[in-house]
């Protein structure tokens, strides 16, 4: 299958408006599908839009909330009748900067309901009709701070473990059906969102920063064998988390045939 008969007609883009996100857009409009892109400032997501019409695919856009109880829903009605075959939630930096008991409560909350409650409610939304297709794929953004508790970004670290974990799990789960999920585990990223935290905390920003395009079109090219892709490591080579992308593959395998062959003793 094609990359449009595989993810397409639509991929809905949460966190589109610059960086990856924007990154993820345009590479996706140019293999011919059209885009659902959400972030909160509608500016940019008009000007990427406008660009990605240019390109020959349809775009949508719409200012959500990701922290907002509701915003779940909202993606869905954004959505509407529209057959979303790719899901990327690229939303989710940690723009707090600061340990935990430093900062409101509030903030972590709404972080937490942001990187947590909104994704996983996305999720099932969407991957169902993904199941029923027989086709799609979802892509769960990911930090090298899910492997670590991490001071200074404490919460932040957690929801990406939440998510790692919910990514690996999906995986097993879906690729039965024809569903493809990826956890795409980001380094040091030269972003907006990451220059703008250097500069809030008067840290130089990295000089090895990975590209925003090239984050990307790993993403996009390590969908269909996730469930997991560390930026700046091969399949097999253990790294940022102590074990391989491949070893943690294996694993998750070796406990699924083990609860198959648990049940199949009842």
């Amino acid at each position: 299958m094609s990359f449009r008969e595989s993810y397409g007609p639509w991929a809905l883009i949460a966190g589109a408006s610059e960086g990856t996100g924007a990154s993820f857009a345009r590479q996706i409009a140019a293999e011919g599908v059209n885009c659902i892109l959400i972030a909160r400032r509608e500016g940019p997501l008009a000007e990427l839009a406008d660009e990605l019409r240019g390109m020959g695919v349809e775009a949508v856009t719409a200012s959500v909330d990701l922290s907002a109880d509701d915003a779940a829903e909202r993606l869905a009605g954004v959505a509407g009748d529209r057959e979303v075959g790719l899901l990327i939630f690229n939303a989710g930096a940690d723009t707090n900067g600061s340990q935990f008991v430093s900062n409101d409560l509030a903030n972590w909350d709404a972080l937490v309901a942001r990187n947590v409650v909104t994704v996983m409610r996305a999720c099932h939304r969407f991957a169902g009709p993904m199941r029923q297709r027989g086709h799609g794929g979802i892509i769960l953004v990911g930090s090298g701070a899910c492997y670590f508790g991490l001071p200074g970004i404490s919460v932040y670290g957690a929801t990406k473990a939440f998510n790692l974990v919910l990514g690996e799990a999906l995986w097993a789960e879906l690729r039965p059906h024809g569903v493809h999920v990826l956890n795409l585990i980001m380094g040091k990223t030269d972003t907006p969102a990451h220059r703008e935290l250097m500069d809030k905390l008067g840290v130089p920003f990295p000089d090895d920063a990975a590209d925003a395009d090239e984050v990307a079109a790993l993403g996009l090219a390590r969908l269909p064998y996730g469930p997991v892709q560390n930026w700046g490591e091969a399949d097999d080579e253990v790294g940022m988390a102590g074990m391989s992308a491949a070893q943690r593959r294996q694993r998750i395998e070796m406990i699924e045939a083990m609860s198959r062959q648990y049940a199949n003793q009842d």
